[in-house]
C-alpha cells in the first residue's frame, strides 16, 4: 500500500521533479515469433496426429497394404492469470502535491504487465535447452525428438554460428520428416 510515507518528498511543495516514470513502453517483441489466439476454456490441447507411411509400389493382382494413421502425443496450455496492481490510502492521494501519484503508477503498471508478457515469451527460448514443455517429452532444443517410425530428429547444431554451420543448418531444416518418414517441407 502506498501511503504517505512511502512519498514522503511529494507531499511538500518545491520539488524539482518526479522521474523514472517516463521510459519508454516494452515493445511486442514477441509478435513475430508467436501465433497468437484467443481462449475461453481453462487450457488448451492440440495432439499430434501421425499419418501414414509412404505408399508402397503394388504388383497385379497382389493385395492392397494397409497403414494406420495414429494420435502421438498431445501437449496441453493451461492459460495462467498474470496480475499486479497497486493501492493507495486517501490521505496519500490527497495529500501528494504534483497530481501525478495515480497516473505514474499507472505507468508503471502497465510497464510491469508488459515486462511480465515479455519475459514469458522469451522463457520458452532461454529455457529450450533445458525445459522439457513439448509434448514429446524433450527440450525445444534437442537432438532427440522422438518420431513413430522416422527415428529421432534434431533442430540443433552442433557449431558454433558460421557461414557454413548457417548452410548446414538451412540444408538440415529442408529434411526434416514427419512421424512417418515422410519429407515435411519445412523451410527456415
Amino acid at each position: 500500500m502506498i501511503n504517505r510515507a512511502a512519498i514522503a518528498k511529494q507531499l511538500v511543495p518545491g520539488l524539482n521533479d518526479v522521474f523514472g516514470m517516463s521510459y519508454n513502453m516494452i515493445d511486442n517483441e514477441h509478435l513475430p515469433l508467436f501465433e497468437i489466439e484467443s481462449s475461453d476454456r481453462s487450457f488448451e490441447e492440440e495432439v499430434l496426429m501421425s499419418g501414414l507411411e509412404t505408399a508402397p509400389t503394388k504388383s497385379e493382382g497382389s493385395a492392397i497394404t494397409y497403414d494406420d494413421a495414429a494420435e502421438m502425443w498431445t501437449s496441453r496450455y493451461v492459460h495462467d492469470t498474470i496480475a499486479l496492481g497497486f493501492s493507495i490510502t486517501e490521505e496519500a492521494y490527497e495529500d501528494e502535491q504534483y497530481g501525478t501519484l495515480a497516473r505514474n503508477k499507472a505507468k508503471f503498471l502497465g510497464r510491469a504487465m508488459a515486462e511480465a508478457k515479455q519475459t514469458r515469451a522469451a522463457n520458452i527460448f532461454n529455457l529450450g535447452f533445458s525445459n522439457a514443455s513439448g509434448g514429446d517429452g524433450v527440450a525445444l532444443f534437442s537432438a532427440a525428438h522422438p518420431t513413430r517410425t522416422a527415428g529421432n530428429q534434431s533442430n540443433t547444431v552442433s557449431t558454433d554460428l558460421s557461414e557454413s554451420s548457417l548452410e548446414t543448418a538451412l540444408i538440415s531444416i529442408s529434411l526434416i520428416k514427419d512421424d512417418r518418414g515422410i519429407l515435411a517441407s519445412a523451410k527456415a
